[in-house]
Formats: C-alpha cells, structure tokens, sequence
C-alpha cells in the first residue's frame, strides 16, 4: 500500500518493499527490515523511520486511546467511542470491527490491529475529519510485530490476560509478558486492578476494578435487566446503567468511562450519564431471538466462554461452540471442561476448520470433559445449531459461542457465507 503525501520531499510512502522507487520512502519497521536490501536495490528515494513520518500523518495532532487484552477489547473501544460521541466530540475508532469515524463506518473488518503504515492513513483521515480522539485495539500479536510503532498513546488500557494465541506465543508465560510489555513506558494507562497477572510501570498508572482498591472502584452493581453499577472516584460516586448483560460487562463499561474522562478531562458524571446510549456490540450477547431465548456471543476462549456463560447461570443452558482451526490446541479442552461444567447440555460442532480436520478438533474438546459421551457431537454447525434448538424446551436458553458477527466459516483457505444468526432466525422461521 502506497500512500501519497503533498509536499514532501518523495511522493509516496510504503512498508512494501516491492513497492519502492525513486519517488517513494521505505518505512522501516521492526517487521520489514530484513527487506531493507530490496528497497534499495529497487531505487527506492529514501528510507525513514515511523518517528520520523508519525508528525506527516498528524499522529500529534490527535489523541489516541489503545486497549489490549484477552477478552474486551471490541466492546470496551466501541464503548469509548459511542461515549465520546454521545458528549459531542469528534472521534475514530480502529478494530475488529473495522474502521469508523464520527458514526459512520469507513472500512469493514480487517485485523484487529492492522499494518503500521494502515493505522498511520486511519488517524491521517481521522485528523482530516477533525477528530480529537482516535481509539483502537492494539493485539498481542501487533505488540510483537511493532505494528504500533511510533504512537504517542495518550492512554493505554489493560482489559485482562487469559490463554489465547498461544500457537503464536508459544506459552502462556510469553503471552503475559506481551501483554504487559505494553505498559513498561511511563506513559498514562488504565489498568484492570482485578487482573492478578498484571505488571506494569506505575509512574502515570490509574486503575479500575470492582473487587480491589482502585482509582474508579465499583462499589456495587446489580445486574437485573441491564447493568447498573456505582463507581467510586476519588470520595464521590457516580452511577450508569446500560441496557448490556453480564458481570463482564461492568468491567468493560468502568474501563470506558474511566478511559473517556482520563483523556477528556469531562465531569464524570456526564460521563456516566452517556453510557446508557451505548447498547453493545454486534456479535457479542447478542439476543437473536427473544422467545425461545437465543443468544449469540464472539466468546472463543475458555475464560471467555466463563464469563459469558456466568452471566447466565440463572437459567439452564444448551451451549452450541467448537474451536477454531491452526489455532492454539491447549484450549480446547479447556472450553470444553467450562462448556460442561456450566451448561444443562453441550453442542460440540465446527468453528472454523481452517486446514484441520473437524473431527480433530473436536477430538481435542472432547478430551477435556469428564463425561463427553453425554455431550452432543455434529460437525456441521447448522445441524448442531438445528438440533439445539430442536432439543430446547421450557425455559431452556440456546447459546451459540465463537463466530459472535462474523458471517463466514473458513474452510481450508476459504470463506464460506456463514452467519449464526441468519442461520438461527432460518431454523426458526421453519418451525
């Protein structure tokens, strides 16, 4: 991708060395180095570093919001930048969602954290569009490959730290220390201060958290129909309410409002008040149908799949899930020890396959329960959906988990249209 920007000594910028000649400059990045020889071998006009084209894309001229974490991360941003909306700031936000901008969407879904120079031409058209705030999800994986490089962050976030991406990271111990390696700099941050395996630096360090002493403390919540909590900050307490489910939620939703009032400055309680405006995220405890009760959730983790199931244990549960494919195999049994201890009856199906074999995959959730003759095994995630459904009676709720808003199923190295809710409100519509 190259990008053109006016009066500059080169007319182009590009990460891609293929891509370089005698009027474009090379950014160099940690990830890109090992091509330094063939941009110049390609004439390329100079080569520079992020720091060095960071001010030519206005990334000083704007504020930016990073949140990382295992779980929360989407719904933490999208909270941030309705909130911000809501209290009339112009703001962008970067993500597993995609691209937007003042309430409007720009891109689709893309990586959660995409290329340097990507992120760089988003807060370049987000300075352009006049935003204050530009928020984005910053991943394990783009911490290693630097894909943040060059950011100023006028506030990072820490959401949590459980296993996942361990078929990169290799162990959990690499994973933690990835995670926390974003807050090493003493730059402003806001941290889970229920999160046990937390480290970071302390200098310019806030916190928040319902269960431990924390700069915004929940002090109490209840969670019948919707949220309501009470934050604590410093002496004074302020409510919001929102129409979200799940105690996770609470975390996600004090994170925001810590996070907006941190970089704002704006009175807390406005703060709070804007949060009811924001109804969630798309894909996550998304209730597809209201009688029989069915809900989707993106949860593909084993704490993931905890919380969200938790947040229902109220009633009894039928748990549709499989895992995904040339992806960390450790949790699979994991998810399958939670999906069993937590649910009336398990579903094991298909996530998304990728170059494994299903039946594997399936193999590996199944080795985690400790009665798996009594879970319910179907490859094909539309029967398995069809066959809860089927099965459901009374006041029985359905829970599909893993795939939240995704509306494809990657087999092999394509994508194949796939939407869990489409294919639920279908099964329905027949009955």
């Amino acid at each position: 991708m190259k990008i053109a920007l006016p009066d500059q000594p080169f007319r182009f910028v590009t990460e891609n060395s293929a891509e370089c000649d005698a009027e474009t400059a090379f950014v160099l990045t940690g990830l890109n180095r090992r091509y330094l020889d063939d941009a110049k071998a390609r004439g390329v006009h100079s080569v520079i570093s992020p720091a060095d084209v960071a001010s030519l894309f206005g990334l000083d001229r704007i504020k930016v919001i990073g949140i990382t974490g295992t779980n929360g991360k989407t719904t933490t941003a999208s909270a941030i930048y309705s909130i911000l909306l809501d209290l009339g700031h112009k703001a962008a936000m970067q993500g597993t969602r995609g691209f937007f901008m003042n309430d409007a969407v720009v891109e689709g879904k893309s990586l959660t954290t995409p290329t340097l120079l990507e992120t760089y031409r988003h807060i370049y058209q987000a300075v352009a569009a006049g935003c204050e705030y530009f928020v984005m999800e910053v991943s394990s994986h783009a911490i290693v490959q630097a894909r943040a490089e060059g950011i100023e962050f006028a506030l990072k976030i820490l959401t949590n730290i459980t296993q996942d991406h361990l078929d990169y990271h290799e162990t959990l111990e690499e994973y933690i220390r990835v995670k926390n390696s974003f807050f090493a700099d003493e730059g402003k941050k806001l941290i889970n201060k229920d999160e046990a395996k937390a480290d970071f630096n302390i200098k310019n360090a806030f916190t928040y958290g319902a269960e431990n002493p924390a700069t915004y403390k929940v002090v109490a919540y209840s969670l019948n129909e919707g949220i309501s909590a009470v934050v604590q900050h410093f002496g004074k307490v302020h409510t919001f309410h929102s129409p979200m489910h799940g105690f996770f939620n609470v975390y996600n939703l004090t994170a925001a409002v810590a996070a907006v009032q941190l970089v704002t400055g704006d009175d807390l309680e406005a703060v709070c008040d804007a949060v009811s405006g924001f109804a969630g995220v798309s894909g996550r405890m998304e209730v597809v149908s209201e009688s029989p009760l069915v809900i989707v959730d993106f949860a593909h983790t084993p704490d993931g799949m905890a919380q969200v199931l938790n947040a229902l244990k109220e009633k009894e549960m039928l748990v549709v899930f499989g895992a995904g494919g040339d992806r960390d195999r450790s949790k699979r049994p994991l998810m399958g020890r939670v999906a069993e201890n937590l649910a009336k009856k398990v579903f094991i199906t298909s996530d998304n396959p990728r170059s494994e074999d299903p039946d594997a995959i399936i193999a590996d959730i199944l080795g985690g329960m400790t009665h798996p003759e009594k879970a319910v095994v179907e490859p094909n995630r539309r029967a398995a959906i069809a066959k809860a459904l089927e099965t459901r009676s009374g006041d029985e709720v359905v829970v599909v988990l893993g795939k939240g808003d995704e509306q494809y199923q990657i087999i092999y190295d394509k994508q194949f249209p796939f939407d869990d809710r489409e294919v639920i409100r279908s099964l329905l519509s027949e009955v």
